[in-house]
């Protein structure tokens, strides 16, 4: 239900809080999750010889339930001391309703550890279900608006390829949302203006035209393929291996050309580089360097 028409409940986690120790059969976890066993297994050491490090947070059921707090964010350390037999543990009580104890729950979570892309994706798509505003949610995250609205807008258009690469770091949130606006042509001129206002480099423009191919290819979602494309005849099969022999046949014209390109850059420049009229204007305009392949390429050609 969108959070927009009632009052805001402010809640600040980070705050000062009183700790109260309350015992574990008045609390109940209202959406367990499960556990990897060794990760689980290293917590309840953990707090069995250093002891417990952060309250976990709990907020008041509603009246004639069995238990009187519900948790926000602490299962695992709930469960920690169920293992180790205690009987009450340290809670931090906040009051809040069923939106707010979800953002207190990503706001922790966020502050506590290392989440995964997936979850952290998930939450802002949530958020935004809600009714919270890209600003709204930038302010709650710490992160920024560009990156949430670029984000949401690639969750609608179900653009997975686009997101794991901006989530790896390696393709800027501008670029992904330019690619999935625009149409081949669109794509290519982007990634042109990209390139020379330096927002893309070298080795990266390599590994975005590799994930456009794929993307054209396989679809804007994981394993898309599969369920739209099944080869189930030899027709189909056999389309498919025309269609790959006509592109490495283009591959391979691509490459002898570009491979003749190269050779006359590298006879050019040789020659140029043996003129000492040329190599004082090189110093004189402090162009001293060039790109290793190239200068290996003209070195051996040299020697």
């Amino acid at each position: 239900m969108p959070r927009h028409g009632h009052a805001r409940t402010e809640l600040h986690v980070a705050e000062a809080s009183t700790v109260q120790r309350i015992p574990l059969e008045q609390i109940r976890v209202l959406n367990p999750r499960v556990r990897n066993r060794q990760v689980f297994a290293r917590l309840v050491e953990n707090i069995a010889a250093l002891g417990l490090k952060r309250p976990i947070t709990v907020t008041p059921t509603a009246r004639g339930s069995e238990a009187a707090f519900e948790i926000i964010c602490g299962q695992g350390r709930f469960e920690a001391f169920q293992a180790l037999g205690e009987k009450s543990i340290p809670c931090i009580v906040v009051s809040a309703n069923e939106a707010d104890r979800f953002l207190i729950s990503l706001v922790e979570n966020l502050a506590r550890r290392k989440h995964s892309n997936k979850d952290l994706l998930s939450s802002i798509q949530v958020l935004s279900e809600r009714g919270y505003s890209p600003r709204e949610i930038a302010e709650k995250t710490s992160l920024d608006v560009a990156y949430i609205n670029g984000i949401l807008m690639l969750l609608r258009q179900g653009e997975e390829r686009l997101i794991a690469a901006v989530e790896k770091g390696w393709l800027p949130i501008k670029v992904a949302t330019e690619i999935a606006r625009a149409n081949d042509s669109e794509v290519q001129q982007a990634m042109v203006e990209a390139y020379e206002t330096g927002v893309l480099k070298g080795d990266q423009l390599i590994r975005i035209r590799r994930l456009i191919d794929r993307r054209k290819a396989m679809g804007k979602r994981y394993g898309q393929q599969h369920h739209s494309e099944r080869m189930t005849t030899p027709q189909k099969l056999l389309n498919a291996y025309q269609a790959e022999v006509r592109r490495q046949r283009v591959m391979i014209k691509k490459a002898d050309i570009n491979e003749q390109r190269l050779l006359i850059m590298v006879t050019a420049l040789r020659q140029l580089l043996a003129d000492d009229y040329f190599c004082t204007l090189l110093r004189t305009e402090d162009i001293q360097d060039m790109p290793k392949p190239l200068a290996d390429r003209i070195h051996g050609e040299m020697s």
